[in-house]
């Protein structure tokens, strides 16, 4: 009989790193979804987080180390674009 197994010894499947991807996909939304405020910020902290566990993960071996690095960049700047804002909006509107 032929076993199905035959000639596969020790191959492991390549993983893949949901985290870096997940964080790039909530930066990309961020920056298209930046006309929402409260949606906006989410994506922004949640892309960041999870570009974060992306970079570790990446560097114990994972791949997507680029789209871990460009989904906190992009984080990152989204959110110190929207600080920026939250306080230039308070000093035009302060009394």
């Amino acid at each position: 009989m032929n076993d199905p197994s035959e000639g596969m010894t020790g191959q492991v499947a390549p993983t893949g790193n949901g985290m870096a991807v997940a964080g790039m996909v909530l930066a990309i939304c961020a920056v298209v979804l930046s006309w929402m405020p409260v949606i906006n910020f989410a994506c922004w902290l949640l892309g960041l987080i999870f570009s974060a566990v992306g970079l570790r993960n990446a560097n114990r071996g994972a791949p997507y180390r680029g789209m871990a690095i460009a989904g906190l960049a992009i984080s990152l700047a989204g959110i110190v674009l929207i600080i920026l804002l939250i306080i230039s909006i308070g000093m035009v509107f302060a009394p």
